[in-house]
């Protein structure tokens, strides 16, 4: 509800700033940008949900411009070197980045990116939001967060999936071992979805996935949820709590979804791709779209965009140093 209600009001302060003055020196963002076609590169494979997220802005925003919009998957890295691709290409507005909360988790894995993400990038929309939840098997004992916590022991951690190493999902559980002081064991795995069938089959007995990737499979029967990492529950998942529900203050983990421009892009381009794109994110075809695939969609300023990536990175990066998280 709180996301909703700044979505709208964005929109109107974008609609009112419009009905005024133009910004003064004319730059290529000013009326005749976009003149050719735009690419938004993705740092995962296709078929993901930041690669379908990004195809379905590119059709709407190809829409709305007139121009084509083509979507390059550049994966490998956890996403630096699409990344670092972008920051070096021409800040005009005609090649963005795709990006979710690893974009500010790495930083702290990865020694040398290849670029500086807090000043290589400028920051231009926060589009949408997945939680990740807490599942256990159907047959699992354990029904709520404070069972998982409570069966945990310093001797005998519990054991939880993830999706990955420096994955969100893993620094969930982290997250929660530094809150509570719960004893839990990593085990990272290639995906979500490969996490999820040894969880299923009771080979892990804790799983941290994305919410979207768990739901089919929740309300299938087969698995249960216990928590979701969000900061409100998950309109994909309603009758879930959040962690903070559950006793733990403070807690939120909600992997963000946006797009990045190279530094120096001409403030009128991001403005009016902001613009574009926010109106775009409050349609209602494209919200139930977006909801059907486990997004929850919002909008920002590029402002308060670039300062929760900002954020993000300080405090993943110091929570990575303290738990010894290196790639390199």
């Amino acid at each position: 509800m709180k996301r909703a209600l700044r979505s709208s009001l964005l929109l109107l302060t974008l609609a009112l700033g419009a009905c005024g003055n133009p910004p003064s020196g004319d730059t290529p963002g000013d009326a005749t940008y976009p003149t050719h076609p735009i690419t938004i590169v993705v740092t995962f494979p296709p078929g993901g949900g930041t690669d379908l997220l990004a195809r379905r802005l590119g059709a709407s925003l190809q829409e709305q411009f007139g121009q084509p919009v083509v979507v390059e998957n550049r994966s490998g890295a956890s996403g630096n070197i699409g990344a670092r691709a972008v920051a070096e290409s021409a800040p005009d507005g005609y090649t963005l980045l795709m990006v979710n909360s690893s974009f500010a988790i790495n930083p702290g894995v990865y020694r040398n990116l290849g670029f500086a993400p807090k000043r290589d990038f400028a920051a231009v929309i926060n589009v949408a939001f997945v939680p990740s939840v807490f599942v256990v098997p159907a047959a699992s004992p354990l029904r709520t967060l404070d069972d998982a916590r409570n069966t945990a022991r310093p001797e005998r951690p519990l054991p939880f999936a993830s999706c990955g190493n420096g994955t969100p999902q893993h620094l969930a559980g982290e997250m929660l071992t530094r809150a509570t002081g719960a004893p839990l064991q990593h085990v990272p795995y290639k995906g979500c979805g490969p996490a999820l069938t040894d969880v299923v089959s009771g080979q892990v007995g804790m799983g941290i996935v994305t919410a979207s990737s768990a739901a089919p499979l929740i309300a299938a029967g087969r698995l249960r949820a216990l928590a979701v990492t969000s900061p409100q529950r998950s309109p994909l998942l309603p009758e879930v709590p959040t962690v903070a529900e559950q006793g733990v203050a403070g807690y939120a983990l909600d992997q963000w979804h946006g797009l990045l421009a190279p530094a120096a892009t001409p403030p009128a381009v991001v403005a009016k791709l902001n613009t574009t794109l926010a109106r775009i994110m409050l349609r209602p075809d494209v919200q139930a779209a977006l909801r059907e695939q486990g997004f929850t969609p919002t909008t920002s300023s590029p402002r308060a965009f670039q300062d929760m990536i900002n954020a993000d990175i300080d405090r993943y990066t110091a929570l990575t140093d303290a738990i010894g998280l290196r790639a390199d």
